[in-house]
């Protein structure tokens, strides 16, 4: 996908307590190389404010992985919307939360197994990392496979890092959705509480969203970000992308960049919300 904005946003026809936007940027090295930006995002507010999000990044080395991260997010989202009253299976057994984030991970990767053989390819040239939320307003879990994290705001102004990048031994390596064994190694995380915002991002945008290497978030990175989504209208997702294709960011990363912020409203909050 060539364009740099991904998921139109638009406004709700229904009270939500989510503000959600996300965009995807083409990095320089791509751009000069003429190839089509790698990175996917895919978002929904269900009912009883219940939050889904998946953030994909497409391997370089993988000729259609733009095709394999779009699949991986998109698909791994519907998989959670499939699951049926699914707020009272959380509150009634928080462990549900891994057993439906494996679920949606196994389901990405049948997805994109199902469109390599259709295709005619291997899989692995549609390798995509994969990062999948799943939030309400009482916790937030997480699922992760390869680079990239999902970061939170709590009501006290406490930054967590849910996830942290998974670079594997040697720098610019990473797990993929379609690795040995890259569900049952998955970073599964459950935090408890009312988060008030929630990051998620590729990991073109690691070393200035996080401290490595330790993988702590960095404040003067989120704050204004968290600031930005909590009064954010119409044009979030343009003023998004600005901010992505904004110097002070492309000098410091020539990789594709996804971001996704989403605030906590109160109930007299309306949301942006997509379809």
């Amino acid at each position: 996908m060539n364009g740099v904005e991904q998921q139109a946003v638009r406004p709700g026809p229904s009270l939500s307590r989510w503000k959600v936007s996300s965009t995807s940027v083409c990095g320089s090295s791509h751009e000069k190389l003429g190839t089509p930006c790698q990175d996917a995002s895919f978002w929904s507010v269900q009912e009883n404010n219940i939050f889904f999000a998946a953030v994909a990044d497409g391997a370089g080395s993988a000729s259609r992985s733009d095709v394999g991260a779009q699949i991986a997010s998109q698909t791994a989202v519907e998989a959670l919307k499939a699951e049926t009253n699914l707020e009272n299976r959380l509150l009634k057994n928080p462990r549900t939360f891994k057993t439906v984030l494996v679920k949606a991970l196994k389901s990405a990767l049948r997805a994109v197994k199902e469109e390599a053989k259709t295709q005619g390819i291997k899989p692995r040239e549609l390798a995509s990392t994969l990062i999948v939320v799943i939030a309400t307003p009482k916790v937030v879990a997480t699922a992760q496979i390869g680079d990239g994290a999902a970061v939170i705001q709590t009501q006290n102004n406490e930054l967590i890092a849910l996830t942290t990048p998974d670079n594997g031994e040697y720098v610019n390596q990473t797990t993929f959705l379609i690795s040995p064994k890259a569900i049952s190694t998955a970073q599964l995380h459950i935090w408890h509480g009312p988060p008030t915002h929630i990051a998620l991002f590729s990991d073109g945008l690691q070393m200035l969203a996080l401290q490595m290497p330790f993988g702590k978030p960095h404040a003067p990175f989120f704050s204004p970000l968290f600031a930005f989504i909590s009064k954010a209208g119409a044009t979030a997702q343009a003023q998004l992308t600005s901010f992505l294709q904004s110097p002070r960011v492309k000098e410091r990363t020539d990789d594709d960049l996804t971001l996704l912020l989403a605030a906590l409203q109160d109930d007299t909050h309306e949301t942006e919300n997509q379809r």
